[in-house]
């Protein structure tokens, strides 16, 4: 376990991204291997240090030196007389830090900084994201074919009001 006065969130740096990789992948292929890697890994890394961190949004939570996970959120320019739409991105953890309060710390952060309501897509078969959003006052709003995202698997989407 990670002791709560351990962990730290903080923005991600530059000199995270190999490591916010490294956590990607290994989260998607021990977590969610059901999904299939809609691209090549040396395509992520790339992807992640030259879009993902550049955009902003990007947290990390690190114990004792090492990053364990990271939450990327995104909040869209409202059209004319329309309210902004918050988006929790991605939320990765080491698959080896699961079950320890960090994704619950690291979403908590997030979300303190972000306007309602919040939104967020998961896998449909991630039964154990969906739970950990339900936790966290998600409600599921949409239920989507897979025709949407890139792995082509069933989704949800998650909003948490107002």
């Amino acid at each position: 376990m990670t002791p709560a006065g351990s962990l730290e969130i903080r923005a991600a740096k530059p000199a995270d991204a190999a490591r916010i990789a490294d956590i990607y992948l290994a989260s998607r292929r021990t977590l969610v291997a059901f999904a299939p890697l809609a691209h090549p890994d040396d395509d992520v890394r790339v992807w992640i240090a030259t879009v993902l961190l550049p955009a902003g949004g990007v947290r990390v939570a690190v114990a004792h030196g090492r990053v364990l996970a990271f939450c990327a959120t995104s909040v869209e320019t409202p059209v004319a007389g329309a309210a902004a739409q918050a988006w929790i991105d991605h939320l990765y953890l080491d698959p080896d830090a699961v079950g320890q309060g960090i994704g619950r710390a690291l979403l908590a952060a997030a979300l303190g900084d972000l306007p309602r309501p919040v939104r967020l897509y998961t896998f449909a078969q991630n039964t154990g994201a969906r739970r950990f959003y339900e936790r966290h006052g998600f409600v599921a709003i949409e239920f989507g074919d897979g025709s949407g995202n890139e792995e082509g698997c069933p989704d949800v989407l998650y909003e948490l009001g107002r």
